[in-house]
């Protein structure tokens, strides 16, 4: 790839990897999981639709819609939603290093919906070492907090919230070339942040006594952990492949992990330390295969 994209990922991998270590801020400055995400993605589609607004980009079209209210649910809601809970109850660190299976569950489902991006044996073993990674992180019980933490539950959640992302990049791959990237963008976090909306109100009120830390927190997860590395994506989803776009999984738990040590005085314990490498050592095999299939790609196109 050109070292344009790589620096785009690196930008988005620290925009998402900061996004944890602002939640766990967050939630010290006294502010709830659905406050959270229900103040966050709102303000950040305020953002994108100033932009679109500025741009003055025509109205989204059916097609627009419907691929745009599709990732609304699996690209924003469902995955803020859980990941947000997860850093709840692990580190900051530890939700980035299972966030980091990204790009082996789009590979996955790149498989079954991307002719052109087949599962190959490379990529079976490269999903089997990560998972060893991410069964070495239960047995071990560490979550990266001194106290408190709930790794298990942590792990169900983040996984969870992994198969969507998956999904949702390539289901955006699938129909590259047929949308505006901040259009798509605009659509999804319009009608995400509606839902959001009503989902905090309705199960912890309307935020009140918000401090100024909390505002910027708030307002830092918008604009650097939302609506930058969002743009960032699925305009390079236009360029390169979905499974180059989704190395910025690496990224991630390198941010969280090292941010949340700095910043938060997390923990970098041995179960995540030898998980996170075994799960880290399985993206490295699949990039590998991926890069050797894009070669093949170009050299029977050429």
């Amino acid at each position: 790839m050109r070292s344009s994209y790589w620096f785009l990922l690196l930008v988005a991998g620290i925009g998402w990897g900061t996004g944890g270590i602002a939640t766990r801020a967050a939630f010290a400055e006294g502010l709830g999981p659905w406050t959270i995400i229900g103040m966050r993605v709102p303000i950040a589609a305020v953002l994108v639709v100033g932009l679109l607004v500025i741009r003055r980009l025509p109205s989204p079209t059916r097609h627009d819609l419907r691929i745009g209210t599709t990732q609304a649910i699996v690209n924003l809601v469902a995955p803020f939603a859980l990941v947000t809970f997860a850093v709840k109850f692990a580190s900051a660190g530890f939700v980035g290093v299972l966030v980091a299976l990204v790009p082996l569950a789009t590979a996955v489902f790149a498989h079954f919906l991307l002719p052109d991006e087949p599962l190959t044996r490379m990529k079976l073993l490269a999903l089997s070492v990560s998972f060893a990674g991410v069964g070495f992180l239960m047995l071990s019980g560490d979550s990266g907090l001194a106290s408190d933490g709930q790794p298990m539950l942590a792990i169900v959640l983040t996984l969870i919230g992994v198969l969507f992302i998956g999904y949702a990049g390539t289901h955006a791959k699938k129909h590259a070339g047929t949308y505006d990237p901040m259009m798509l963008t605009g659509i999804q976090f319009a009608l995400g942040g509606a839902i959001l909306i009503i989902a905090m109100v309705m199960v912890e009120g309307v935020p009140a006594d918000v401090s100024s830390m909390g505002w910027m927190l708030i307002i830092y997860m918008a604009v650097i952990g939302t609506v930058t590395p969002f743009l960032i994506y699925f305009w390079l989803l236009q360029h390169i492949s979905v499974t180059n776009a989704s190395l910025v999984g690496y990224i991630v738990p390198f941010v969280g992990l090292t941010g949340g040590i700095v910043l938060l005085g997390e923990q970098l314990q041995m179960g995540i330390a030898v998980g996170g490498t075994l799960i880290l050592a399985g993206m490295m095999l699949s990039d590998r295969e991926a890069r050797r299939t894009e070669a093949v790609v170009v050299a029977s196109e050429a």
